[in-house]
């Protein structure tokens, strides 16, 4: 017979395993309970939410205490005209706002209630509504239901409660620049790492800058190494933010000088949709740092890392494309999409 190591061998079973996908709950409850959450609109603790939505025509509805935090919040009819979206919220998008209002129309509902703060100069802001504010004017609507909090950072906060409309890379840029601007104005000795959860990702504050001088600028082929080897800075916003002016810029320069190695590929009869993608990883500096070098933090520093991609693009030699590598990156970009 043959032994366990030796002849025809058997494969063991394998360990059962969760699937990825899988959700573990916690084991502990967290939270408050039924009775304490029920809170009257005309409880003390909402007085002052109360008399803002009075002041702007309104009507409290319901008054209740938020289930993880505990804190007071107010269930609102309001008048549409009374709330506008943050002045730093994405561009509105007409196709997205004539789609909804025709969903809600068919329906023959509005159900999603918007979330309502005051905002910095007294009037009701909505962080989270401004393509359902923009379609229930389309259905002439006249009041708008509102979830009033106390809370006034949560106009900061898009990222996390915009799932109205899925942000693309430069909805959520220059969300992030116009929040970064907004609060420099507003706090200037705050630092930038402060607001590392609500800018969520610093890579989108240098993008940012870039899409407000040039919408259509291909961020997505930059955004690899800006996520690899940047940082949020503890310096002052408004200190930070012209350093990250001065990173656009350069990036900028050599974004100018790609597309011109682009043009030169295409007047030699390179056609793909991922020309862009194939010179910008061929001139990133990252791509010669051995892989057991990249599990570093920060392999090198991001104006080195410009400095020398800027060399490489001046340089870059278009009679050294092969057909063969850039077919390889349309199946790399294929397989990632």
């Amino acid at each position: 017979m043959a032994s366990a190591t030796t002849g025809n061998k058997r494969a063991l079973p394998k360990a059962k395993r969760r699937p990825r996908t899988s959700l573990t709950p916690r084991k502990t409850r967290r939270g408050l309970t039924a009775a304490e959450i029920v809170l009257g609109p005309d409880a003390a603790e909402l007085g002052v939410l109360a008399g803002q939505v009075r002041a702007a025509g309104g009507v409290a509805v319901a008054g209740y205490r938020e289930p993880l935090s505990g804190r007071p919040l107010l269930f609102a009819s309001l008048p549409l005209a009374a709330v506008r979206p943050t002045p730093f919220q994405r561009d509105l998008s007409p196709t997205h706002v004539k789609r909804l209002a025709s969903k809600i129309e068919e329906a023959g509902t509005f159900l999603d209630p918007v979330i309502v703060v005051r905002g910095e100069d007294g009037k009701l802001w909505t962080p989270n509504g401004r393509h359902r504010l923009a379609a229930a004017k389309i259905l002439g609507l006249r009041q708008v239901m509102a979830i009033v909090s106390p809370d006034e950072d949560l106009a900061f906060r898009i990222l996390a409660l915009n799932t109205e409309k899925p942000h693309n890379l430069r909805d959520r840029s220059l969300e992030v620049i116009r929040m970064a601007r907004n609060l420099a104005r507003l706090r200037p000795r705050a630092r930038e790492s402060e607001f590392s959860a609500e800018f969520e990702s610093p890579e989108l504050l240098i993008l940012g800058i870039v899409y407000e001088r040039n919408s259509r600028f291909a961020g997505s082929a930059y955004g690899p190494l800006l996520r690899r080897l940047d940082r949020f800075s503890d310096r002052r916003l408004p200190a930070s933010i012209r350093g990250r002016e001065g990173i656009a810029a350069r990036l900028e320069a050599i974004d100018a000088d790609v597309r011109r190695i682009i043009d030169g590929l295409q007047e030699r009869g390179f056609r793909s949709p991922y020309l862009r993608n194939y010179v910008v990883a061929r001139i990133n500096p990252l791509s010669a740092v051995p892989w057991k070098k990249r599990d570093a933090a920060v392999p090198i520093p991001l104006p080195a890392a410009l400095t020398r991609m800027a060399a490489a693009a001046r340089n870059f030699d278009l009679g050294s494309v092969k057909r063969g590598e850039l077919a390889l990156m349309a199946a790399v970009m294929t397989g990632e999409n």
